[in-house]
């Protein structure tokens, strides 16, 4: 494993999308405040104030008429001589003595009238300077909620829908129980579209027999990375994995061969074994030099001229290896049977040549071989990986970015589970990330104590049958965070019976699948290539007339730069982006609940993975192609909730019955003193 350029950038690791708004719908825009109706005098009352004052003086009134008549009946008498001039002159000084009083009566009742108006109008204008002071309030009110509403509209219709799940801080290892290939390559290709985003290293141990790294490769070469396939047994003689251990750390890797292809071998024994023969031929030599002195001990009496195997030794060599290992029957059986195991690893490194640095590196085991054979050399691989790591973890600085160099293992359960284990606690103290993907947990329960491991991350993906699912949604039950969770036998029912024991498993967790998780993971569920291209792309035609400049050192993929490389490179890309359209904003008919028991594992779709969450567990798309989406995020949800949450401002309830909002920012206010 070669380290990357020192100046690298080391991204957050992702394994899949989350589907989650995080800005709710504000709703309508908050109620312009409507202006109350303005207080004004009353013509009825003022009319009925004259017609108080009317029937108040009216006796006043009456005396002026009869002081009026009275003084005209003496102007009239006067002339014809029937009244005297100083009668009539005295009687109108008496009607004028009368009237004067009266007349100051009515003019302080005019008065008063007045008065009472003018106070009516001052009490009327008190009145509606509060409304009008009222009303300002509730518009400057209105405008500061009708800003704050804009803020919130405008943080919902531009927020991310899809939010990256990456691995927690302290977590070392990805368990991935369940999926298929096409699941596992879309693990794959999210993982190592991280890996490349940020420049690490990223190393694949693929023993599914199908080539789920074809997207991978390809989006690779497209970023202009370079990457190395080898495909075992045909690719055998060009891998060096392992070949330049030392003695001790080369015979434990060959006995852990020995020890997956018989599993009541003596590993100790066969490691003790190996040792002294790599002692003598020398640590650096090939397995075939190996074999031959294991044929040496199984045929003590053989020369080199008798078994052209031998002749690889020097005759020095082949009498110290009989001399040094003894020749007793137990060491000869069991060098036969050491000779067999290791046979198909002859041709190891013997073509091995000066090869350019590859910041990915993929190790697979071709499908015609078989499991047994997929057991060996993927032991090998996992094993001399192991070793590496323990020589890093020795030599590592103190600074080591965790998750700066990646392993995955597709199709880890047909490896021994303590090469497994080592590899685990290996992985840990280098400071390396590593991805398990096992096709079904363990039914002898042998996983439990790595899925109750707090530096591990369990991903549960798609399960391939009915007790193997029965088992998980009995763990993921058993394990949840709500205070409601059921007890685990309630997953074990029978389908037609399971609704109910699906139905209160969901209680505390987020388990909702998006329509876009269904379309493309069904569209692409039968789409895993039979095999590998060795040039890094899933289309050769394309791969040969598109110029790339490769790049000779690890370096880190602008964002925008991955997100069109992914587009174009890989069919989770093309496809995503045909179906962007399903990923409508707003459209909460595009997601449906899903039942976390046995059916509802079984049923998942291929690109599907529950993982723990904030609160309890959540529904993630491993699909790589949800980066091309403009509503895609590198953040992940809890950043996202933080920052959004100078948005959360109670909204005004709004009764149905009433008419619709008023839209926009409130009109200039009317004067409805000139109205």
């Amino acid at each position: 494993m070669v380290a990357p350029q020192p100046g690298a950038q080391f991204s957050t690791t992702f394994v899949g999308w989350r589907y989650e708004v995080v800005v709710g719908d504000p709703g309508p825009p908050p109620r312009r405040p409507t202006p109350t109706d303005q207080e004004r005098i009353s013509e009825d009352w003022i009319a009925g104030q004259k017609r108080t004052e009317a029937h108040t003086n009216r006796p006043l009134k009456y005396a002026l008429y009869a002081l009026a008549g009275f003084a005209a009946l003496c102007l009239l008498l006067w002339p014809i001589r029937i009244l005297p001039g100083i009668l009539v002159l005295g009687a109108f000084l008496v009607c004028l003595a009368v009237t004067l009083p009266i007349l100051i009566a009515l003019l302080q009742s005019r008065q008063v009238m007045r008065e009472r108006v003018a106070t009516e109008q001052r009490r009327i204008e008190r009145i509606r300077a509060s409304q009008e002071q009222e009303l300002r309030e509730k518009q400057e009110e209105h405008a500061r909620r009708y800003t704050e509403w804009q803020g919130r509209k405008r943080a919902y219709e531009a927020q991310p829908h899809w939010y990256g799940v990456s691995v927690p801080a302290g977590v070392g290892t990805v368990l991935v129980s369940g999926g298929t290939e096409v699941g596992w390559s879309a693990v794959l290709t999210t993982i190592g579209a991280s890996r490349l985003r940020g420049g690490g290293d990223l190393t694949v141990v693929d023993l599914s027999g199908r080539a789920v790294t074809a997207d991978l490769t390809s989006l690779a070469e497209q970023c202009g990375v370079a990457s190395k396939v080898w495909v075992l047994p045909a690719d055998l003689t060009t891998m060096h994995l392992g070949t330049n251990l030392a003695a001790r750390q080369r015979a434990r890797v060959l006995a852990a061969v020995v020890r997956a292809s018989e599993a009541k071998s003596d590993p100790d024994a066969d490691q003790r074994l190996l040792l002294r023969l790599l002692e003598v031929v020398g640590a650096q030599a090939s397995v075939a030099t190996l074999t031959s002195g294991l044929r040496a001990l199984a045929e003590p009496t053989s020369t080199r001229d008798d078994d052209p195997t031998l002749r690889l030794l020097s005759a020095e060599q082949l009498a110290e290896v009989r001399q040094r290992c003894g020749s007793d029957q137990a060491t000869t059986e069991r060098a036969w049977e050491l000779e067999r195991h290791l046979a198909p690893f002859e041709g190891l490194g013997t073509r091995t040549v000066e090869q350019p640095y590859a910041q990915v590196k993929v190790i697979a085991t071709d499908r015609v071989s078989g499991d047994v054979a997929a057991r060996a050399f993927g032991t090998y691989t996992l094993a001399s990986l192991s070793e590496l790591l323990d020589l890093r973890s020795g030599s590592a600085p103190n600074g080591t970015v965790p998750w700066s160099q990646t392993v995955a293992v597709c199709g880890a359960d047909v490896l021994p589970a303590a090469e497994v284990d080592r590899a685990i606690r290996a992985a840990r103290g280098a400071g390396v990330g590593l991805v398990l993907m096992f096709r079904e947990n363990d039914e002898d329960e042998s996983a439990v104590p790595r899925l109750a491991d707090d530096h591990c991350l369990t991903v549960v993906m798609r399960q391939p049958g009915t007790r193997p699912a029965a088992r998980m949604a009995s763990r993921l039950l058993e394990g949840g965070t709500g205070p409601d969770d059921q007890p685990a036998s309630a997953a074990t029912a029978p389908d037609g019976e399971s609704g109910a024991a699906g139905e209160s498993g969901r209680a505390g967790h987020d388990l909702r699948v998006h329509r876009l998780t269904e379309v493309i993971g069904e569209a692409l569920r039968d789409t895993a290539a039979d095999g590998h291209h060795k040039s890094g792309s899933s289309n050769p035609a394309e791969a040969d007339t598109t110029p790339v400049t490769v790049r000779p050192k690890a370096k880190a993929v602008a964002p925008l730069d991955l997100v069109k490389h992914v587009r174009s490179a890989t069919g989770w890309g093309r496809a995503t982006t045909q179906a962007s359209d399903i990923d409508t904003p707003g459209d909460t008919g595009r997601v449906r609940p899903l039942r976390l028991d046995s059916l509802g594992l079984r049923n998942l779709p291929p690109t599907a993975m529950i993982v723990p969450g904030d609160g309890g567990l959540v529904l993630a798309d491993a699909n790589p192609g949800i980066l091309t989406l403009p509503t895609a995020t590198l953040g992940t949800v809890e950043d996202a909730r933080a920052g959004l949450a100078s948005f959360d401002v109670p909204q005004e309830p709004v009764p149905d019955d009433d008419p619709p909002p008023n839209l926009g920012p409130p009109p200039e206010r009317l004067d409805w003193r000139t109205t």
